[in-house]
């Protein structure tokens, strides 16, 4: 993640990436080596390797490759043991164990919960959510979700706003009571149409006359009731979390 984001640095370009996971082993970093020197006489430039190693054996083999290398431990790990004045344990894998089962459970909770409360499915417990997300069909809700309690471990549910609650003027009487977890999701209407019509060609439900009717009501009633909302057209799943994380001032558990 952080290789892309240091690439994106640079315009105009669109390099080929490569995730190369469990590199464990010594075979497995010269199975990796050759992969790479494959790459570049086949190429027109020199690979670019990002490196998350921490076994000591391992890194050097991977340094024996015909790429520019950035070893991420190397730049940030060992400062890190002369400003701590204490040496890591250098064991693979430790950044995503499961070996703090209370952590772990209470992240596999959270996705069960928000898989449980996608779309409005129950209602019944929604006091147990972080977070309640509102919006017209098809507007981010779901992959929003998923993404808080898979990334967090926050309880993310999510609500349609569907032409009946425009039609009264008021808010779905299960969310009444949860005003204050309430975040909004709001998007253009043509990329709605767009995404719509994938799902339900030629429908009215995909029609570009309804999506702006829909968007605009869903507004108009997120106003009205104070409900705090973004436009997802142009942000990416991260960003709308952070922003939601930022706004219910939600601990930010990263595993």
């Amino acid at each position: 993640m952080l290789g892309h984001s240091l690439l994106t640095q640079f315009e105009g370009m669109s390099p080929h990436q490569i995730t190369v996971p469990f590199v464990d082993s010594e075979e497995k970093a010269r199975e990796c080596v050759a992969r790479i020197n494959e790459t570049r006489r086949n190429g027109n430039a020199r690979p670019i390797v990002f490196s998350t190693l921490v076994n000591n054996k391992i890194r050097k083999i991977l340094r024996q490759s015909d790429a520019f290398l950035l070893d991420f431990f190397e730049m940030f790990l060992d400062p890190l043991e002369a400003e701590l004045g204490v040496k890591s344990t250098h064991t693979i894998g430790r950044s995503h164990s499961a070996g703090d089962k209370k952590q772990y459970s209470n992240r596999i909770e959270a996705i069960n919960f928000s898989i449980a409360h996608d779309d409005g499915i129950a209602s019944a417990d929604f006091d147990k959510a972080d977070v309640i997300l509102v919006g017209v069909s098809r507007s981010g809700k779901t992959p929003t979700s998923l993404y808080l309690a898979l990334q967090f471990g926050i309880r993310a549910a999510n609500y349609p706003l569907i032409p009946e609650d425009f039609e009264r003027l008021s808010l779905p009487k299960p969310l009444d009571p949860y005003r204050r977890k309430l975040f909004g999701l709001s998007i253009l209407p043509e990329r709605l149409r767009e995404i719509r019509n994938e799902r339900r060609p030629d429908s009215n439900y995909s029609r570009l006359e309804n999506c702006r009717y829909e968007v605009q009501q869903a507004e108009n009633l997120m106003r009205r009731e104070g409900i705090r909302w973004v436009n997802s057209t142009t942000k990416s799943i991260e960003e709308i979390s952070t922003t939601i994380l930022q706004e219910f001032k939600l601990e930010r558990r990263v595993y």
